[in-house]
């Protein structure tokens, strides 16, 4: 995995809101396939209207949950990243442009990922190096990724179901990242592991905003 973007994330005020500006997400997210080209050689068009598809998407599913950073904010900014991903993988904004750029396979794990999925790849560091950034600045901390995110028979095995149910990249993102996943309903944040431990933990009155919040019409299940 390749985190580097992360590294120029960081430094950008308050980033956790500027990614949510379309105008900045476009031009980090440019920046990521610059950086995979440089260091991968896997050189991609974009479309344009398919990413500002999948930003908005992503923005729309996120915002029911947002009074969730009452619960857990570490949580809940992993699981914005991951609605990203499922996006992007939804969407696909991008395609290979030159296949014969690609990565010279056998130099290192990453290779053979790239031959089968550059796209994935590409999707995963984006939104890693961003919750990565955004970890740092708010918790002076960074995720720890599991080693399994660099077996190829896992990226077998994302590709597979996030065919059938693109709501599992949410399930693999948290894998990735040391969580538990939830496979029966990973696009439900009240739902997510973490937050079940912390939502019980706090007083009754702490939990007021997101009760109200739920009854005023606001589904907190699927989106």
């Amino acid at each position: 995995m390749d985190l580097s973007l992360g590294g120029e994330l960081v430094k950008v005020p308050d980033l956790r809101h500027e990614l949510r500006q379309l105008k900045y997400f476009r031009a980090s997210f440019k920046r990521a396939v610059t950086l995979f080209a440089d260091k991968y050689g896997v050189v991609f068009d974009i479309d344009e209207a398919r990413l500002v598809e999948a930003f908005f998407n992503w923005i729309e599913a996120f915002r029911p949950s947002k009074s969730y950073a009452a619960i857990n904010r570490e949580d809940l900014i992993v699981f914005a990243a991951a609605l990203l991903l499922r996006e992007l993988l939804r969407l696909n904004p991008v395609f290979v442009k030159d296949a014969t750029k690609r990565y010279v396979p056998g130099t290192e794990p990453t290779a053979s990922i790239i031959g089968f999925w550059p796209e994935g790849l590409l999707f995963t560091n984006f939104c890693l190096s961003g919750v990565n950034a955004i970890m740092e600045q708010e918790f002076r901390t960074q995720m720890n990724i599991n080693p399994n995110a660099q077996d190829l028979r896992t990226w077998w095995s994302f590709r597979e179901n996030v065919a059938e149910n693109p709501s599992y990249a949410i399930c693999f993102f948290d894998h990735f990242v040391g969580k538990e996943p939830n496979w029966m309903f990973p696009d439900s944040v009240v739902s997510r592991a973490s937050m079940q431990v912390d939502f019980q933990q706090l007083p009754q009155n702490s939990l007021e905003p997101v009760i109200n919040y739920t009854v005023h019409g606001h589904s907190l299940g699927n989106h």
